[in-house]
């Protein structure tokens, strides 16, 4: 005799939700945005931009951070991270945010060279990021992505709704608008890597001029098809 007889079954049923699936994945509950409160996150404020030259990209961001936009807590913060050895990411918003974001996105990285023996390519790779920014906790987290591929160099935009956006030249954060106006002025397609340090550095030290929330010195990254290299500097008279 079945020891799980009808009325049993029926009891069983009756303390499952409605719409319980047995043969369903069984999720946990995702933080939600509001679980921090806005005056205890630590932001970049930030402005970063990013440019593609004959000889690859540039990306070029301010090294200030704050707390709430209204306390500088950090004037010397590396807003640009390497990716792979051919990708770089920098970034606005959320410290914490990007923080967790950069770690799994080198790992899902990690786990496709490892897989198929080669890099992501670029295209690819700004796909993933923006899926990963539209379904995962990474809350306040606005990225560029730049790289360079077979395809030559490349500038992406993406955002917690999960676009992806290319273009020659970006740029983004708390500064954005005072630096794409100088990108907008001085970006042509033939510029060569030095040249787009200059341009860079320059959107950066407009946005300094005028943004409360940037400032405390310039990092340039250069990237290339092999490498990504950082330079600080606390003074733009070197750049400009």
């Amino acid at each position: 005799m079945n020891p799980m007889n009808g009325s049993d079954f029926s009891r069983n049923r009756e303390r499952l939700a409605p719409d319980f699936d047995p043969y369903g994945t069984e999720l946990g509950d995702l933080p939600q945005g509001g679980d921090v409160p806005d005056d205890a996150t630590t932001k970049t404020g930030t402005t970063i931009v990013g440019l593609v030259t004959e000889d690859g990209v540039i990306m070029g961001s301010d090294q200030r951070a704050s707390l709430a936009g209204r306390i500088v807590s950090n004037k010397d913060v590396q807003k640009v991270e390497q990716i792979q050895k051919n990708a770089a990411l920098t970034i606005s918003g959320s410290v914490g945010g990007a923080q967790a974001f950069i770690r799994a996105l080198r790992a899902e990285t990690n786990l496709y060279e490892a897989r198929r023996g080669e890099e992501m390519s670029i295209s690819a790779l700004a796909t993933m990021g923006s899926n990963m920014l539209r379904g995962g906790p990474y809350f306040r987290v606005v990225p560029l992505l730049g790289g360079v591929d077979d395809e030559g160099g490349h500038v992406y935009s993406l955002d917690p709704a999960g676009s992806s956006l290319s273009d020659d030249y970006s740029t983004n954060g708390s500064g954005m608008q005072y630096a794409m106006g100088v990108l907008e002025q001085e970006y042509a397609d033939d510029l060569t890597a030095e040249e787009g340090k200059t341009v860079a550095a320059r959107a950066v030290k407009s946005a300094v001029e005028r943004d409360t929330a940037s400032g405390n010195g310039v990092h340039i990254t250069e990237i290339t098809r092999d490498s990504v290299t950082t330079e600080g500097y606390e003074s733009f008279d070197e750049l400009v």
